[in-house]
């Protein structure tokens, strides 16, 4: 029985003098087991047990060693075929290494030497795949977004809701939000949670890169294309393949661009420019922007084809200040994170700590709230986080909140939402500090839009 360290190698030879040489050689390693076959009948009744590496003979009494790879290779497609041949033929060689196999070896007196050196090589590189494999396996885990994304908010729970629903599909993702919401982590969320999980997960940021050099960056160019065009490349669509690309601030996309693009998620395949053959690309698209796509419709500086293109399933990303006391929640988890990190005590916030950060607007949303939080665990003296270790100016706080473009019905849900937390939800303590009835409070706790924690 083979263990999880040995390595299982099929040998086909219907020469039994020469098969049980390589048996004997490949046997001077205890950990390799080796199961010897003279005829293709008795080695195919026997592939179902998945040897590591199989040496083919070419020549065999019934077929040929061809027939024999094609039939593995169709069966499975993973198996590592080492073809032993006494035939030097280069073309023969070609023709078996492009059916898939991994070496084409000639019977020697420098065989075993070679066939020792091919199934190193063979070794190397399964162990790379499992090293590959196990960071991918990690990556998932850092992605899982129920660690990713930390909230207890009704609406951060819709967000769960439709990443869950996205990553179940390859259906076209479109995301909006501030900036700072974290619309990078839900795109690595969905693909990381995706069946293209293994595959590669390609981001560019539409917004950073000049718009004469973007065609470029999406679709590649042939050499010669352009001064300074000294080679060939492979644009983001085609690293993309089989996996997801990723276009951050998709509105900031040049109109001619926008029609390239279309084009491009239309065919599924791109030509790179200075090119004219067309490459074939399967890739899932995540879009993402702070911008109204709507809005830039109506203004013309999208393209209204594109936008219902691209807009596939809407994930809206709420801002910070939306999200009541989630805010404490990530505070927490940030501040536990880079203290374990940096090997620091892990400090709780106090109780004005936590008033300050609910009070805060926060324009960079979860991005500064995460640098704030940081920066607290490193300037906090005592044995908890206080105010003053939290980088805010208590008139930025005043100032965020009267220059926020709200209604004043959104003004009053906030205010009392503010009292709730501050009160421990005690409806009517809050009530008799700002003067109005129990019954509004409750109202608005009823039709959700203050929670009583």
């Amino acid at each position: 029985m083979k263990n999880n360290n040995q390595l299982k190698v099929f040998i086909l030879d219907d020469d039994r003098w020469y098969g049980t040489m390589l048996e004997h050689f490949l046997s001077l390693n205890p950990s390799f087991q080796i199961k010897r076959f003279e005829n293709t009948k008795d080695f195919f009744q026997s592939l179902h047990e998945l040897p590591d590496i199989i040496t083919l003979d070419y020549t065999l009494p019934d077929t040929d060693g061809g027939k024999v790879l094609k039939k593995i290779k169709n069966q499975y497609p993973d198996l590592a075929v080492i073809i032993i041949s006494g035939q030097e033929d280069i073309a023969t060689a070609v023709s078996l290494l492009k059916e898939g196999a991994f070496d084409y070896i000639v019977k020697d007196e420098d065989t075993n030497n070679r066939l020792w050196s091919s199934i190193q090589h063979l070794q190397e590189i399964s162990t790379l795949k499992k090293e590959v494999d196990t960071l991918k396996t990690e990556l998932k885990k850092q992605y899982d977004f129920s660690k990713t994304f930390i909230g207890q908010s009704d609406v951060i729970k819709k967000v769960f809701s439709l990443i869950e629903k996205a990553a179940q599909t390859n259906i076209t993702v479109s995301i909006t939000g501030e900036t700072g919401t974290g619309k990078e982590m839900v795109a690595k969320a969905i693909h990381y949670n995706s069946t293209r999980s293994k595959m590669p997960f390609v981001a560019i940021n539409v917004a950073a890169i000049p718009k004469e050099l973007l065609e470029s960056e999406l679709f590649g160019h042939e050499k010669g294309a352009f001064t300074g065009a000294a080679g060939k490349r492979l644009g983001k669509f085609e690293e993309a393949h089989k996996g997801t690309i990723f276009l951050d601030e998709i509105g900031e996309m040049d109109i001619v661009l926008q029609a390239k693009l279309l084009r491009v998620l239309q065919e599924r395949e791109i030509t790179r420019i200075g090119g004219n053959g067309t490459t074939p690309i399967d890739v899932r698209i995540i879009v993402a922007t702070h911008r109204n796509l709507q809005e830039l419709v109506k203004t013309n500086q999208f393209r209204q084809d594109l936008y219902y293109r691209l807009l596939g399933l809407p994930i809206e990303l709420p801002p910070l200040r939306e999200r009541g006391n989630d805010i404490i929640i990530m505070a927490k988890n940030f501040i536990e994170n880079f203290s374990k990190e940096n090997k620091l005590s892990i400090k709780p916030l106090s109780a004005n700590a936590q008033k300050k950060l609910l009070a805060y607007h926060f324009p960079g949303n979860v991005r500064e709230l995460k640098s704030l939080m940081e920066l607290a665990a490193v300037l906090a003296n005592g044995t908890t986080i206080e105010e003053q270790d939290i980088m805010i100016e208590s008139s930025q706080t005043l100032e965020n909140f009267l220059n926020k473009e709200v209604t004043l019905k959104e003004y009053e849900i906030q205010i009392i939402q503010h009292y709730l937390d501050k009160y421990q939800s005690d409806v009517l303590q809050v009530a008799k500090v700002l003067d109005i009835g129990k019954s509004t409070i409750y109202k608005m706790i009823q039709n959700k839009e203050v929670i009583q924690k």
